[in-house]
């Protein structure tokens, strides 16, 4: 008389579900550890970061506005420029005045930061003192 603790003989089936257990173990183990150790690595230097504020804006009429638009064309006030070269022969003969005008840039969202980048180039190499970005307000409560 033996006793079968097993499946009896012939019963023999294979076992396909997988035991998740383990599994959902080591994933709350690692979650636990890593909502311990990310508040230690998000925190960096100390940085005072620019505050947002809004200044009404001043038309004068001695302020140039050069504007971009999304293929990266150059506009002075409403005259299209061919080059950067152009803009920055224009500044230049604007820059020797006193008291120097402001140059305000509008930037189209969808253009490339290159595009701006080189009107800020040519304000610099010209010797422009004062440029100013253009935006436009968020929309109040939304």
């Amino acid at each position: 008389m033996s006793m079968n603790v097993g499946p009896a003989e012939g019963d023999e089936e294979v076992i396909s579900a997988i035991n998740t257990t383990p599994l959902v173990d080591i994933m709350l183990v690692l979650l636990i550890i890593f909502l311990i150790t990310v508040p230690v690595v998000t925190t960096s230097i100390p940085v005072e970061l620019p505050k947002e504020r809004n200044e009404i804006r001043e038309t004068k009429p001695e302020n140039i506005t050069i504007s971009v638009d999304a293929t990266g064309g150059i506009y002075w006030n409403e005259l299209r420029l061919a080059n950067t070269n152009a803009l920055i022969d224009r500044l230049k003969k604007v820059s020797v005045l006193t008291p120097q005008p402001e140059v305000q840039i509008r930037g189209d969202g969808g253009a490339n930061y290159d595009s701006v980048g080189r009107v800020i180039y040519a304000c610099q190499r010209a010797g422009i003192a004062k440029v100013g970005f253009i935006t436009e307000p968020p929309v109040r409560g939304g």
